[in-house]
């Protein structure tokens, strides 16, 4: 049986480790937060006192953090020091291509396989277990790879070597951001046009305007399948993430000499967004920014 290590129970972490523990797999769970160990505890994984203890006898180890820094601290000072050498080393945390490669080389170095592989998918994917894996590892651990992310996955893709899964996911959601403001940029003109909300989505969601902002996570409540918006705009993926991951997009573009006008500008307006105070909200909730109407927003 697969022992699981996870650090990290925040938003996305918590449901992840709980669908590893559906699984039937024997989870040990740690987290700075008390309370997200205990929903952790109530959801069917053990609770770790430290990360050395979560990760002593573990097979699989996955980690969650926030960001790049982070990561290499818990990495360097904890995991590498405690942790099998057999382990198989996860992180699925979304932070900058540099210090993916760097801890991937880290965890070489000390003799352990290791991948970078972030999400997609937010929080209610994170809970049913059908999030989207962008893999960065060596070809031959692929496998093993996919079979620990498993409970957790719809997909999983090998992008290829170590920091391709964070270069994904990093162009992934820039694309994301970039296509929901043109998509609540479209709502909010056809509203102004005194077009119903319910057509547009039925036209623009069957032609050429068709992208997953539209027919799936569509921007306006009580149209299309069932989202954030239905729910005041609570949960799903938070702007502050979608802000963070932006950022990140813009620093690897300036790195790489690559033009970015369209991330730059998707950027800047929820930079401007979260500044208005809602980075709690879903970042489909940009478009009351687009119609004028952040006064209807509860910030959050």
């Amino acid at each position: 049986m697969t022992r699981i290590a996870f650090i990290g129970l925040g938003n996305m972490g918590g449901g992840m480790a709980a669908n590893q523990a559906r699984a039937g797999r024997p989870v040990m769970a740690f987290d700075l937060s008390a309370q997200a160990v205990e929903r952790a505890v109530a959801a069917g994984c053990q609770a770790a006192g430290s990360v050395a203890e979560a990760v002593a006898q573990a097979d699989v180890v996955i980690t969650m953090l926030p960001a790049g820094p982070h990561v290499r601290g818990v990495y360097a000072e904890q995991i590498l020091v405690h942790a099998l050498k057999s382990a198989l080393l996860l992180d699925c945390s979304t932070i900058d291509v540099e210090s993916a490669r760097a801890v991937a080389a880290q965890a070489r170095a000390a003799g352990f396989r290791f991948a970078d592989a972030p999400v997609s998918g937010g929080i209610m994917a994170a809970e049913a277990g059908t999030l989207a894996f962008m893999v960065g590892c060596d070809a031959a651990d692929f496998p093993d790879v996919e079979a620990a992310l498993a409970p957790m996955s719809r997909v999983t893709i090998h992008a290829g070597e170590h920091g391709a899964g964070q270069a994904a996911k990093i162009c992934n959601n820039m694309l994301l951001g970039i296509s929901m403001i043109g998509t609540c940029e479209a709502f909010a003109l056809a509203e102004k046009l005194g077009l119903a909300a319910d057509r547009f989505f039925e036209i623009a969601s069957k032609s050429s305007g068709q992208c997953w902002s539209v027919s799936t996570y569509c921007p306006v409540p009580g149209v299309g399948p069932s989202t954030p918006a239905d729910r005041g705009y609570e949960g799903g993926f938070a702007t502050a993430m979608m802000l963070k991951d932006l950022k990140l997009a813009q620093e690897a573009a300036a790195r790489a000499g690559a033009a970015t006008p369209m991330g730059a500008q998707a950027e800047a307006l929820y930079a401007l967004f979260e500044a208005n105070g809602f980075g709690g909200k879903d970042f489909s909730a940009i478009i009351e920014l687009m119609r004028g109407r952040l006064d209807t927003l509860q910030a959050g």
